[in-house]
């Protein structure tokens, strides 16, 4: 292939340029929505666009030496075209949460995502122009030469940025300030500053030493009756699709046979499950938590070992995000351990055996926690088996876009209807030892689900942004008729609105720890309405 020959700071502007044409679709489609393509808006738009071009120009302009310009140009193009894949199909935007969450995924999740359209995406926006970056023949001057050449051309991007900023002032006092959120669908600035604060954030973050917390948790030597909590970690469902909740259709029709409390406004900590779990089992609330604080502080589960209580972690997701550091976990994602799998392993599977793990323990309270794979997308209908896809015709694609609104929403449904099951067959469970221990089931989903909403799929948008789909989760409670709680006045304050923040502290009241970091006012149970 014959090698073209480009001077280092041409390089970086065509780059910069073929970037904010071919992988900047959806920012461009995101401003026209707030800013309708009109003859009297055009020339803000269009300054839009070379403000764009000029910004990556800058930030490339750092990497224009010999060693590093071809390389970093790759590195920009490849991720830049998945990036781009994501944020055009299903209007995903990249920030550090986003990040943590691709760095967490397990292989199993990644190949969920992959199709036609994205090694499309990637070959023609990743893998065709990185070639032609690497078979291109790049002049470099003397140091001297290249220092003045880029300072000249920083220098000169500055002054079209300010100049391009100042000519459209009145816009862009109002684009900065109050469309932010714009900002997260530029490509590929938002990804690489993601990156930055992600890396950032985890150095920082790496704590030596885990602070304790709650050491002084005990149960009082007058509870002699024995607890048995259930408590399920929920997977991408949302609260609208429960028919508990008032959904059309009847998703959750084992459950409503039993005597459940139902919480119709739970809201999540985050909306992704790599902020959510973590969050919801920490003291911190969504207010002040912060992954820093979340690694380098004892959770719920640690607090709860103080106390004497017998725990288990078992997943079926992709990992218990740190919070099972310190307590027994188990793996239920292989054959190995999960009797239930075809295409994938079930969540019921993580039932086996359980009752085995119970009856080892003779004395003291038993908290089992249950990760599941719930609802997790795009493929929706890999989520449960085939004798549960009771409304047809599912979605049978990762294609999401390839799929109509209702195939979607079937196959989001027929999963909702498998955790239901899965619910139920906990419950009967734990009626199964209602005669050795007060007994009680917490189902709490960690996040929601866009499907489709104004072209917005899956969740991870920045909270401040995010739809009430990928926040507002299904929460319900299920006691022993042994278990000493009001559940009548508990029924009449279920409507209230409660969030992930009061888990930390209900689970303590619910199994009666005393320790002076409990707060009354956060348990459910407990607080005076």
């Amino acid at each position: 292939m014959k090698k073209y020959k480009f001077t280092a700071s041409r390089m970086v502007l065509l780059i910069s340029l073929v970037l904010a044409v071919f992988y900047n679709y959806a920012f461009f489609s995101n401003v026209t929505k707030v800013y309708p393509l009109s003859w009297e808006k055009l020339p803000f738009l269009c300054s839009l666009f070379v403000l764009l071009v000029s910004a990556v120009a800058l930030l490339l302009m750092f990497f224009c030496s010999k060693y590093t310009l071809k390389p970093v140009l790759i590195l920009v193009l490849t991720v830049s075209s998945l990036a781009s894949y994501f944020m055009n199909t299903y209007s995903v935007v990249i920030d550090d949460t986003m990040i943590r969450n691709v760095v967490q995924t397990n292989s199993s999740e990644s190949m969920d995502l992959l199709n036609l359209k994205m090694v499309c995406y990637f070959f023609f926006l990743g893998v065709l122009p990185s070639t032609l970056v690497y078979k291109s023949k790049i002049h470099y001057g003397a140091l001297k030469t290249e220092l003045l050449s880029r300072l000249r051309g920083t220098v000169i991007l500055m002054m079209i940025m300010l100049a391009t900023v100042f000519g459209f002032s009145a816009y862009y006092a109002s684009f900065f300030r109050e469309h932010k959120e714009l900002r997260y669908y530029i490509n590929p600035v938002s990804w690489i500053g993601a990156a930055v604060d992600f890396s950032t954030h985890s150095l920082k973050g790496k704590a030596a030493v885990v602070r304790p917390i709650g050491t002084d948790a005990a149960i009082p030597a007058t509870d002699t009756n024995r607890e048995l909590v259930i408590l399920v970690v929920g997977e991408t469902a949302r609260a609208d699709r429960f028919s508990l909740n008032g959904y059309g259709r009847e998703t959750n029709p084992r459950l409503a046979k039993e005597d459940i409390i139902n919480f119709p406004n739970m809201f999540s900590c985050g909306t992704t499950t790599a902020v959510s779990v973590p969050c919801m089992f920490s003291i911190f609330g969504k207010k002040d938590f912060s992954d820093k604080k979340a690694r380098g502080t004892e959770n719920l589960l640690d607090v709860l070992t103080h106390a004497g209580v017998h725990v288990l972690w078992r997943d079926n997701n992709s990992s218990s995000k740190g919070v099972a550091a310190r307590v027994p976990y188990e793996d239920y994602k292989s054959s190995r351990t999960n009797p239930e799998c075809d295409v994938e392993c079930r969540d019921e599977g993580m039932l086996s055996g359980l009752q085995n793990h119970i009856d080892q323990y003779e004395s003291g309270d038993i908290l089992i926690v249950l990760h599941q794979m719930g609802n997790h997308g795009p493929a929706y209908y890999k989520r449960y088996p085939k004798e549960f896809e009771q409304f047809t015709p599912a979605c049978e694609t990762n294609q999401l876009e390839a799929c109509t609104t209702e195939q979607i929403n079937n196959a989001y449904d027929n999963a909702i209807l498998y955790t239901d099951y899965f619910l139920a067959k906990i419950i009967a469970l734990l009626k199964q030892n209602s005669g050795a221990f007060e007994t009680a089931m917490i189902y709490m989903s960690d996040h929601g689900e866009s499907l489709g909403e104004n072209g917005v799929y899956l969740h991870g948008m920045p909270y401040f942004m995010a739809p009430d789909a990928q926040k507002h989760i299904p929460a319900v409670m299920w006691f022993g008729d042994t278990f000493k709680t009001d559940k009548e006045a508990l029924k009449s304050k279920a409507q209230l609105p409660f969030s992930q923040d009061y888990l930390f502290h209900t689970i303590l009241g619910l199994m009666e720890v005393s320790t002076s970091i409990y707060d009354k006012s956060l348990d459910i149970l407990n607080f005076d309405n």
